[in-house]
C-alpha cells in the first residue's frame, strides 16, 4: 500500500526563509534536508503535501517559488541564476525537481555537485540538442508567451492544466486559487529567460553527475518516461522508475508512487536525536 501525503501542518511548522526567492522551511535535522523544486505554473505549495509526509518522517524540508512564480513573481533570471539561488536557500541536501524545477535542479547539480547529496527528477528534460528543434522550441515558447497576455491568466490556466500532456487532471479550487498568486508577467519571464527554447543542452554534461541520481516519469507521459530513462544511462549511479495511474505531473496524480518512490531512495533519518 502506498503512503499518502500527509495533511497540512500547522502554520507554525513551515517559517519563511529570507532570500532572493520566496521560500519556507519545516523541521530541524539539516543532515537529512529535502529541497522540493516545482514546474511552470506551479508554486512552492504544489510539493507541499509530499514535503509534508518527509517533514513528519524527519527530515527537514524546503520548498521554495521558482523566478516568475507565487510570492517570487518579479525575479527575473534564466537558469543557471536561479540555480544560483535555489543552492544558496537549500545548501546540501536532496534535490527534487519536476519539469522545469527539474532542469533548475540539473544544472544545480553540475555547478554545485558539493551540494548535492542525491538527485530527483520527476518528468525533466536536459535540454534540445539539435539546433533547429531548439530554434523551433524558442519560438513556440514566444507564442505561448504572446498568448498568456492576450487571453489573461484565468483562461491560460484552464488551457494548460487540460492538455493530453497531464492525461486528465483536473485542478482543486484551493490548486487553482494559489496557481492564481502567478502573474502573466512573471510566467511569461519564466519562458523567456528558462524556458526549454532557450536552454543549452545538458546532455553531453550528465556523465558528470557522481552523485545518486532517480530518474522518474508516469507511465502514460510517453515522451518523458523515454528521457527519463536516457537520463538514468548517462550518469553514473542512475535509477529509472516509471509512475503508475500517472502522467507528467505524477506528484499531484499520483503523490503516494512518488512518496514510495523517494522514501526507497533517500535513507531515513536517523531515529536517535542529535546532540
Amino acid at each position: 500500500m502506498q503512503p499518502t501525503p500527509a495533511p497540512d501542518p500547522a502554520p507554525s511548522e513551515w517559517r519563511e526563509i529570507s532570500a532572493p526567492l520566496a521560500a519556507e522551511m519545516a523541521g530541524d535535522d539539516t543532515d537529512n534536508r529535502i529541497v522540493f523544486v516545482h514546474g511552470f505554473t506551479q508554486t512552492a505549495n504544489s510539493w507541499k503535501p509530499i514535503a509534508n509526509h518527509f517533514r513528519e518522517r524527519g527530515h527537514q524540508c524546503v520548498v521554495v517559488d521558482l523566478p516568475g512564480h507565487g510570492g517570487s513573481a518579479q525575479v527575473r533570471a534564466d537558469l543557471r541564476r536561479t540555480a544560483d539561488m535555489v543552492a544558496a536557500i537549500g545548501g546540501r541536501a536532496t534535490y527534487v525537481g519536476y519539469s522545469l524545477g527539474g532542469r533548475v535542479c540539473l544544472h544545480l547539480a553540475l555547478m554545485y555537485p558539493n551540494l548535492v547529496q542525491r538527485l530527483v527528477l520527476l518528468g525533466a528534460h536536459p535540454g534540445i540538442d539539435d539546433d533547429g528543434e531548439r530554434a523551433a522550441r524558442r519560438e513556440s515558447d514566444t507564442r505561448l508567451a504572446d498568448h498568456i497576455i492576450e487571453v489573461g491568466l484565468p483562461q491560460f490556466l484552464a488551457e494548460w492544466s487540460s492538455q493530453a500532456l497531464f492525461g486528465g487532471l483536473v485542478l482543486d479550487d484551493a490548486e487553482l486559487a494559489d496557481r492564481l498568486r502567478n502573474t502573466p508577467e512573471g510566467l511569461v519571464n519564466s519562458l523567456s529567460m528558462a524556458g526549454t527554447g532557450i536552454q543549452t543542452s545538458l546532455w553531453p554534461r550528465l556523465r558528470e553527475l557522481a552523485m545518486p541520481v532517480l530518474a522518474m516519469a508516469g507511465e502514460y507521459d510517453t515522451k518523458f518516461i523515454g528521457v527519463a530513462e536516457q537520463i538514468a544511462g548517462a550518469v553514473i549511479d542512475g535509477t529509472f522508475l516509471p509512475l503508475v495511474g500517472a502522467a507528467h505531473a505524477a506528484h499531484l496524480q499520483n503523490p503516494g508512487a512518488v512518496i514510495a518512490a523517494i522514501e526507497a531512495f533517500v535513507p531515513s533519518p536517523q531515529s536517535t536525536p542529535h546532540a
